[in-house]
Order: structure tokens, then sequence, then C-alpha cells
């Protein structure tokens, strides 16, 4: 089979941008909707992001999630989150899967995220944050930046009208070798640096 013949797959949801949203969080592409435990980003109960805000935000890293249903809670995370003002996307709005799973190394971007336009959605965004190197690579062919060290980041001026800090934040996919509490220091960093927390 040619990468032609594998399904082209759509975004399914779109950019969760609550008001006077300070920062967005741009993973790549959401796994098959066999693994999720929401209609949501990041919603595969295995993935360490929602664990991390539960820990920062609210000193419990099951906080958001509802373990008897096996499930997080995505009222309380869209609450969180707009209360937080904390943006949500990812980089791709089409792929292909050309192994079949989830892994960014086996995903094909075909249409990647048009970041000027969403930014447009957010004026008072002055922070980008990628969570894994396929995103961070992504944002910055966008924005014509260097792709920065992981816990790091660079400074983009006058992108759609607006200078950025753009960081790259370890992958939260269990997949990444790193305990929960060192990737939730990466993440203290970013949202203290972005005025979140």
């Amino acid at each position: 089979m040619s990468t032609e013949d594998l399904q082209i797959e759509s975004h399914p949801w779109p950019p969760f941008v609550p008001d006077g949203a300070r920062i967005m969080i741009l993973g790549t592409f959401p796994p098959g909707s066999h693994r999720w435990s929401m209609d949501f980003y990041y919603p595969n109960r295995t993935n360490d992001f929602w664990r991390i805000c539960g820990l920062l935000f609210m000193g419990n890293p099951d906080a958001l999630y509802i373990k008897g249903e096996r499930r997080f809670d995505k009222a309380a995370i869209r609450e969180l989150m707009t209360e937080r003002r904390i943006a949500l996307g990812d980089t791709a709005r089409k792929v292909r899967r050309l192994k079949g799973n989830a892994s960014d190394k086996f995903l094909e971007i075909l249409t990647p995220i048009p970041l000027a336009d969403v930014l447009d959605m957010m004026p008072d965004c002055h922070t980008l944050a990628t969570t894994g190197e396929k995103a961070a690579s992504v944002i910055a062919d966008i924005s014509g930046t260097s792709v920065p060290k992981m816990g790091e980041m660079v400074q983009v001026e006058n992108f759609a009208g607006r200078n950025l800090d753009i960081w790259r934040m370890p992958s939260t996919s269990r997949a990444f070798p790193m305990r929960l509490g060192q990737k939730a220091e990466y993440y203290k960093r970013l949202f203290c640096s972005a005025g979140v927390l």
C-alpha cells in the first residue's frame, strides 16, 4: 500500500480558546478515537498532561480523572483551562498515520495549524508551548525559528503582529521516559513564565 492510499484524518476539534488566553499549548495530533477517554485534547487516559495540570493547579495528579469511570473530567478540565486562561490546540490539522498508531514518528502532517489565524483569536496570547519534538519542529517551521532544547524557549518578533515566546516541553506521552514529577517541573516553569500559575 502506498502512502497515498492511507486514510487522511482531519482533526476532530477546533482549537480551545478561552477569553483572555495568555498561553497556547500545542501537541501534534490526537490518538485514534478508540484510545479516547473523552472527546477533548489529551484524551488518552495514559497521557500525563491532565495529571501534570492536576498536580500543578490543584495539588493532586488525579484531580481531573474520574477513576471509577476510567476517564478524564472534560467539564472540570474546560473550567480549569478557562480559569487559568490556557488555550489548547495541535500543530496538525490533517495527517496520515503511516503505521496506524499514535506515534509522532510515523505521523505525516499534510496540513499544519494556520497559526497566524489562530493567534488572531487570542489577542492576549504571547506564549506558545509544544508538547514534544515533532510539534516543536512544526511550530519552528511556521515561525521561522530554531527548535528550542527541551524546557527552553526561543523568541520571535512580530509574528502575526506580536512578539512570541515559543517553548518546547517534554512530551506528556507515557512513551516518553520521564517521571511525572520531573515533567511537572518543566511545566511549572512554563506556566509561571506565562503568568498562569
